[in-house]
This record gives structure tokens, C-alpha cells and sequence, in this order.
């Protein structure tokens, strides 16, 4: 009878999921590319074994930031970070996940002075979260950014455009917007480019900005990593690629945008992301890795796209360099 039990308990202990895993995810904006990382993510665990309803239980943390106008509205939403970051710590997750930089930034320390692992995604510019550079971690987290340095983009859109000179740039107060716009003006002038940006609300119309700068003489326009384009079903984008075409303006995507009518689309995808940031979470889980022992990840190699009945309305050429490298849209 004895035996019969131990075989039982031993039947029954090697049955188990050799992981129990629980997760929290914070997110700040609720947008699509957003959605993409994060199924990133859980995609990569479960190619790894960790598959959610089995052996691992996620609970996700959305904040709605797209009306982050007046200085009320971004007290309330740092405020909702902080509690819900206060909830996670009291959750006792084995892991975090955070979307975004505000998610990270304004997270981070709670959770990492609970022990907790935290590993990010879809952070632009990791030296804004306190990252020592934008490949290196800091203790107690890691996680995968979105960046690429400006001088790629430049290229791209000097080969597209040989006699580009001056570039618009609208971006809202988005930490990784900001980011890109100092660094991409920085770099412009050694390649004779001037950056002419413009600031703008999360709730503000673009059509303003961006009349004002035709108006100036830009010859282009820039679509940055920025929330703001991501908001009211693609509108801001949508508005800008309508007044360009009027115009016969090209327009440049320094990232993956769904909307159809920029000239070329150059940046890092977000799903991928997201598949990244889950190998970060698969080797703290599964192997006991540090964190900040983690190299900060990120896509080496840029998605591609060029529309070329984009290019036909705007009577541009795409040299055969271009077309070799990029996919049609």
C-alpha cells in the first residue's frame, strides 16, 4: 500500500508544470503597435515553454494616455503609474514586463527595490530610463529598445531623395519623440540637412504644424517613434500624408506606421520587440539570469518598405540601391 502511494505522489509531482510563473505587464498608451509587442512577448515564452493557462499567469495594466494634454491630465496619469506599479509589488509577480518608456520610467525603481526582475520593451532611448548606453542594463533590469541611431534614417532618405535639404519634423512631448528629434538634429547637419521640428498636444490636430512649416519651405517631412501618431485610428499620420500629397511633399517613416502614403518606411517592428524582450524574461525565468547581466536587445536590421506609386505622384526616381534593399508597399 505503501509503495502504491509513493508511485502516486511521484506520478503525480512529474506530471506538474516544471514552471509556475506569474507576470505583471504595465502599459502606458493604448495603441497598436503596443498590442503587437506584447504578443510578442507571450509568443516568445510559450515558444520557450511558459505558455499562459498553463504554467504561467499574466495579468496586463493598460493606462490610457492618449488625452495627455494639460499638466492635470499628466499629474493624473504619473499618479495612475505609481499605484498601479504600488498593486504589481504587492502582487508578488516573479517578473514584470513594462510597455513603453513612461511604463519603465516612472515604474522601475518600485518594482526593482522589491527584487522583482523588470524587463522592457519598446523603450526608444534607454539612457532616459537610466541605462548607462543604449546597449548596456542597469541593476535590476533589462529589456529590448527600439532604437536606431538617426544617421541609418538619414541615409535612407537622402539616397531616396539626393536634394533633400530641409525636413519637417512634428512630434509630440512623447519622451522617445523628443529623443529622436534632439539626436536626429544633432547628426542632419553633417549631412546637409536642416531638422525643423515642431511640438505639438497628443490631442492637437497636425494639420497646423504642418501647413506652418510648408509654409517655411520644408522640401519633406519625418513621421518619428512617437505615441501621438498612433492615436484616434492613425489620424495625425492620415491628416499629414493627405496635406502632403496636396502639396507633393514626401513624407519619411522612421517607423513601421500601418498608414498607407509615406514615401518610405524605415524602422525596427515592433512585434519583434516584443519576441525580444520575451528571450530577456525566458533566461531570468529559466536560467536565473541577472538582468543587468543581459545585454539590452534590439533589431539589427531595419524593415524596409517603399511605395512606389508614392514615388511616381511625386515624379521621384528610386534608385536600383533602394529598390534592392527594400520591399514594395
Amino acid at each position: 500500500m505503501k509503495k502504491s502511494v509513493a508511485v502516486i505522489f511521484l506520478v503525480l509531482f512529474f506530471s506538474q508544470p516544471c514552471l509556475a510563473v506569474h507576470i505583471e505587464v504595465l502599459q502606458v498608451s493604448n495603441i497598436g503597435a503596443f498590442d503587437d509587442a506584447y504578443n510578442g512577448f507571450v509568443s516568445e515564452l510559450a515558444s520557450n515553454g511558459i505558455v499562459e493557462g498553463e504554467n504561467l499567469t499574466i495579468t496586463r495594466h493598460i493606462i490610457d494616455a492618449d488625452a495627455d494634454v494639460s499638466l492635470w491630465k499628466k499629474v493624473g496619469i504619473l499618479l495612475k503609474i505609481k499605484s498601479t506599479s504600488s498593486k504589481i509589488v504587492d502582487a508578488k509577480p516573479d517578473l514584470v514586463l513594462t510597455i513603453s518608456t513612461p511604463a519603465t520610467k516612472y515604474s522601475m525603481n518600485k518594482i526593482i527595490d522589491a527584487g522583482i526582475p523588470l524587463v522592457f520593451s519598446c523603450v526608444a532611448n534607454p539612457p532616459i530610463i537610466g541605462c548607462p548606453t543604449v546597449e548596456k542594463s542597469g541593476p535590476g533590469f533589462t529589456g529590448a529598445t527600439l532604437y536606431q541611431d538617426p544617421l541609418n534614417f538619414l541615409v535612407l532618405a537622402q539616397i531616396t531623395k539626393p536634394d533633400l535639404k530641409v525636413m519637417g519634423l512634428i512630434h509630440s512631448d512623447d519622451d522617445n519623440a523628443i529623443a529622436f528629434a534632439d539626436e536626429i538634429k544633432a547628426k542632419a547637419a553633417g549631412y546637409g540637412i536642416t531638422i525643423v521640428p515642431r511640438e505639438v498636444d497628443k490631442s492637437e490636430s497636425i494639420k497646423p504644424a504642418a501647413l506652418e512649416l510648408i509654409k517655411a519651405g520644408v522640401d519633406s517631412f519625418a513621421i518619428p517613434l512617437d505615441a501621438y501618431y498612433g492615436l484616434r485610428n492613425l489620424e495625425p499620420g492620415r491628416d499629414l500624408f493627405s496635406i502632403c500629397k496636396e502639396h507633393k511633399i514626401p513624407v519619411f517613416a522612421f517607423a513601421n506606421y500601418d498608414e498607407k502614403g509615406a514615401l518610405l518606411y524605415a524602422g525596427p517592428d515592433f512585434k519583434h520587440i516584443g519576441v525580444l524582450s520575451g528571450k530577456q524574461a525566458v533566461k531570468i525565468l529559466k536560467e536565473n539570469a541577472k538582468p543587468e547581466d543581459l545585454p539590452i536587445l534590439k533589431q539589427e536590421d531595419l524593415n524596409i518598405y517603399v511605395d512606389t506609386e508614392n514615388a511616381k505622384q511625386l515624379g521621384i526616381d528610386l534608385p536600383e540601391e533602394l529598390l534592392k534593399i527594400a520591399r514594395k508597399r
